[in-house]
């Protein structure tokens, strides 16, 4: 994975521009945007992108047009879930450190053109708001994108229509439906690359991972078998675990709390922490930033990477929850 990369602009001919429909490409909302529910308010967020605050009587969240990009969420007995980095740069085409991008339709580098941008072009695309709707004790955003003569012009020429749902309450639910809307097959590759902010990744533990293969990309992309126990991270971690569908567990005792990831329709998980030595190479990330995030990415890439026929649809879904700790015995 090259998370380092996160905030690198879209390249020129990298297939990055305006969506079909969605404005001129400059990060912010098309004209004629939905009606929307109180609990929804689209207006300026950092950097004057037009940023979405959803507030749902369980929980709420902020999410940026420009990638779809939700980069807080929190129950509302609980401090963010989420973390976005102090140094974030927030400008048309850039992505945002933290949050959660969405990756799509390759994840790291692409394979074949080195200008294309890394992690693919969604999560540096204006997405159209679709509408919103309250659903008892949870807000309900959808958010969609094309495929656009710029986008057809580059890397990943296909035609395709992506839906992202953002359910907002005291769990964050995502899903992210992409349809081939070609006469032909469409293989591509997915991830929602989640920061989790923690107290302390040097006393936090990842459970669900366990007895699970994994590519180490630190390691040159050796597989490697998952040892029996849960994961401890102890430096630069970059592991894609492959042919896994479970639910992963942080559990972070310096942040008093424990946080959730389900997951529907991915097959890879992938761990990422860049270490001190890493993290101080990144401009948008603080030097000891490292030390307060995690990232477990629902996710299908490489040999989990999806092929649909003509028409076809394919949704993979994470689920947010926290569990906060009881008091000491």
């Amino acid at each position: 994975m090259t998370s380092a990369d996160a905030g690198t602009p879209a390249g020129t001919g990298s297939g990055t521009g305006s969506p079909a429909g969605s404005g001129d490409g400059d990060g912010r909302v098309p004209s004629g945007p939905p009606d929307l529910p109180a609990s929804v308010v689209l207006g300026p967020g950092e950097g004057g992108l037009d940023r979405l605050t959803v507030t749902a009587p369980t929980g709420r969240a902020e999410i940026y047009l420009q990638g779809a990009h939700v980069t807080r969420w929190h129950p509302t007995d609980a401090e963010d879930v989420l973390f976005l980095s102090a140094r974030s740069r927030f400008a048309d085409g850039t992505a945002i450190r933290g949050g959660v991008p969405i990756c799509f339709p390759w994840f790291g580098p692409h394979p074949t053109d080195a200008t294309a941008p890394s992690h693919g072009f969604a999560r540096v695309l204006p997405w159209r708001l679709l509408g919103a709707r309250e659903a008892g004790d949870d807000v309900v955003v959808e958010l969609g994108l094309e495929d656009s003569p710029q986008t057809r012009a580059g890397a990943w020429p296909h035609p395709f229509r992506a839906t992202y749902r953002v359910t907002v309450g005291a769990t964050l639910r995502l899903e992210l439906e992409v349809t081939g809307t070609g006469t032909g097959p469409v293989t591509f590759e997915e991830a929602l690359h989640t920061y989790l902010a923690i107290g302390d990744i040097r006393t936090a533990v990842v459970g669900g991972l366990e007895r699970t293969a994994y590519r180490d990309k630190v390691a040159g992309g050796e597989v490697v078998q998952g040892a029996s126990e849960p994961v401890r991270v102890t430096g630069e971690t970059d592991r894609v675990y492959l042919g896994t569908r479970e639910t992963a567990v942080v559990e972070d005792p310096a942040g008093g709390r424990s946080v959730v990831v389900g997951k529907d329709g991915s097959a890879t998980t992938v761990l990422w922490n860049p270490w001190a030595e890493k993290a101080a190479a990144l401009a948008d990330l603080g030097d000891d930033e490292w030390t307060r995030m995690v990232c477990v990415e629902t996710a299908n890439t490489g040999d989990d990477a999806v092929t649909l026929e003509p028409g076809g649809s394919h949704t993979m879904t994470a689920t947010l929850a926290v569990r906060l700790a009881g008091p000491a015995a």
